[in-house]
């Protein structure tokens, strides 16, 4: 895949790119919104620098690390992507708490919809707004979605050096353990 232009990027201000998303699934990832880099390409947590596909591998939801273009093959692990907001922007921090709230409602319809098993929201930040939960914190929330649990995972945006890629694959990991899915990196079936 060639890398967009600057150009392109700017261009994909305001895009929106669909979900991974799919009835039966284990874990249903929700990022705040996407990139211009994922705007550009298309695809769930494209830009270079972001941790999300290594965090998954590194975690065992994955026998290999998926390329951002590969994220389709996610629904064959019973894992799907989404996002709170649709918007493209540069930064997460142009988002506005009332689109974060809107795209919270919206959210909810998606797995009141879907049922997956458990929702991953990446961001703590984002998931206290967009819950309107001020003492969120990493982890599993006491809050449901029907019969859905929630999960809490640290940002894995490169900005968020809060987290190294060995903590938040920790992370992820102790949610892969929740959901009942044994480490798709041992070659065991699934």
């Amino acid at each position: 895949m060639t890398r967009p232009t600057p150009e392109e990027l700017e261009a994909a201000r305001g895009r929106t790119i669909g979900d991974v998303l799919a009835g039966g699934l284990r874990v249903l990832f929700c990022g705040i919104n996407p990139g211009l880099m994922s705007g550009a390409t298309g695809h769930h947590f494209a830009r270079p620098g972001n941790r999300f596909w290594p965090a998954l591998h590194a975690s065992g939801f994955t026998p290999r690390q998926l390329a951002p273009a590969e994220q389709r093959e996610l629904l064959t692990h019973r894992l799907g992507i989404t996002n709170v907001a649709a918007r493209t922007t540069a930064r997460a921090g142009e988002l506005t708490d009332e689109e974060l709230r809107e795209g919270g409602r919206v959210l909810r319809e998606k797995v009141e919809r879907y049922e997956p098993q458990w929702l991953a929201v990446v961001g703590v930040t984002a998931y206290r707004i967009t819950f309107g939960d001020r003492r969120a914190r990493i982890g599993r929330q006491e809050a449901v979605i029907g019969g859905t649990h929630i999960w809490v995972l640290p940002n894995p945006s490169g900005l968020n050096a809060h987290w190294t890629l060995s903590a938040m694959a920790e992370e992820f990991a102790r949610l892969r353990e929740a959901a009942g899915l044994p480490d798709a990196r041992s070659g065991l079936p699934r």
